[in-house]
């Protein structure tokens, strides 16, 4: 009677995690189906320096984010009191001081970033750039709306519930499409961009209210909840802080080193590179460690086979990808694209190379899963120090093309402690690891092939 309730608990749990990884792939094919569509109509009615200037805002949009990361969502999801109201509704009320406190920082860095001419900064670059300050001020009101976004969300991750979360996440996206592309027409500046961002969070905030199921938040604070949060927190916000400068380096580095318009050009390869990048990280993110977490809390003995079935769906994918890009980005980007970013399809080529490192995100997760969350900081730390240190010398000595090659290399400079780690945990098995290069080499051969149609 026993091993029947565990054989039904075990299929129950593999059900929701299939459903849940199916969920989050046909929401990203949809989701990069409309990103990629706005993104084609607006590179024809904006030029490309406001897609720099864009990309430098939300970069501080991030960073502020990332800078103030109590590890919300993550602790609703690993703790045992995660469904209870007073934990929730406590997170609630963090969440929403968090959205005021990255606004106002949002502000004061706009105001900074009026007189970055009379400090020195470099009246070519992107930093430079005069509406910068002011797209920032009003961009940043997305961090207040998005602070009274439902704690529903987080349970809904907790449960591996995605369906509803992904079409909430689709309408948000369609509304901001929407609202961007009806601004862009009938006035094109870089406003429109801001409104559509706008426009996203709002709807998104609405819907994760109305639309996702489970207890209404309410203002409440509890000391032990508060004091729960926090001390799981002050890890994530350690890894957030050095993921943002992690994660965005490139591009803030790259803002210091050229024009607008040659960043803006590096926005859309970046933006090709991520959009496969961005589903196996969530994938990770929203799948593997709800699930991994749950496991480790309930039958640990199949944690190292559910890690390898995680590591493999996320590593094979991602490497075959990369082999693909690797060959085909130039062409591709002829065929997305007019003349003017004709840059960006070499600089996807080489970008490409750092998807083979996204394998091991999975491994990065069960150092949270396993309690060992310092990891994550120090693994995050030993990146940054290789990408603040190659990039400006890559492009020092070999231009532009350098300081790609350089981000690329940083993507690989973690992997011995995730490699280290996994063994010593017994998870790591060579011989499944053989199949990622093998991934590599068939993509590569696949991109052959798209090249020539192409």
């Amino acid at each position: 009677m026993h091993g029947s309730l565990a054989a039904d608990r075990l299929g129950t749990f593999k059900a929701r995690v299939l459903q849940a990884g199916g969920w989050i792939v046909a929401g990203f094919v949809l989701g990069q189906a409309l990103r990629f569509a706005g993104n084609l109509v607006m590179t024809r009615l904006l030029v490309p320096e406001m897609f720099g200037v864009m990309a430098l805002a939300t970069m501080v949009m991030y960073g502020l984010a990332l800078f103030s990361d109590l590890g919300l969502r993550q602790a609703i999801v690993q703790s045992r009191r995660g469904r209870e109201a007073a934990f929730l509704n406590t997170a609630w009320a963090l969440q929403i001081a968090r959205g005021f406190a990255v606004w106002g920082g949002a502000l004061v860095l706009s105001m900074i970033l009026i007189f970055a001419k009379d400090m020195g900064i470099d009246g070519e670059s992107a930093y430079a750039d005069p509406s910068l300050p002011y797209v920032v001020a009003v961009l940043s009101l997305s961090a207040v709306i998005g602070g009274f976004e439902s704690t529903r969300l987080a349970e809904a991750s907790r449960n591996l519930s995605l369906a509803r979360v992904t079409q909430l996440e689709l309408a948000s996206q369609l509304a901001g499409l929407a609202c961007m592309i009806g601004w862009a027409c009938v006035h094109r500046s870089i406003w429109a961009l801001v409104a559509g961002g706008l426009c996203a969070a709002a709807v998104r905030a609405c819907l994760s209210h109305a639309w996702l199921p489970g207890a209404a938040n309410r203002w409440q604070w509890e000391r032990a909840a508060c004091a729960e949060i926090l001390g799981f927190g002050k890890w994530i916000l350690a890894a957030s802080v050095l993921g943002f400068l992690v994660n965005s380096a490139d591009r803030l580095i790259l803002g210091a080193l050229v024009s607008t318009g040659v960043l803006g050009v590096y926005a859309i390869a970046y933006l090709l590179f991520s959009s496969v990048e961005q589903v196996l990280v969530k994938i990770v993110a929203d799948v593997s460690y709800p699930a991994l977490s749950e496991l480790a809390r309930e039958r640990p003995e199949r944690l190292r086979a559910a890690y390898y079935r995680f590591h493999l769906a996320v590593g094979l994918p991602a490497c075959a990808a990369a082999g693909a890009l690797m060959v085909s980005g130039e062409p591709l980007v002829a065929l997305l694209y007019d003349a003017r970013y004709a840059q960006a399809g070499w600089m996807l080529e080489i970008l490409a190379l750092g998807l083979v490192s996204v394998a091991f995100r999975v491994a990065t997760q069960c150092f949270m899963v396993l309690g060992a969350p310092r990891l994550m900081s120090q693994v995050c730390a030993v990146r940054l120090v290789a990408l603040c240190l190659l990039t400006p010398l890559g492009f020092q000595f070999f231009g532009l093309g350098g300081a790609l090659w350089a981000i690329v290399l940083s993507h690989f400079s973690w992997l011995p402690a995730a490699i280290a780690f996994t063994v010593q945990r017994g998870l790591f098995d060579v011989r499944k690891e053989l199949l990622l290069p093998a991934a590599l080499a068939a993509g590569a051969a696949a991109g052959g092939v798209l090249n020539h149609v192409l």
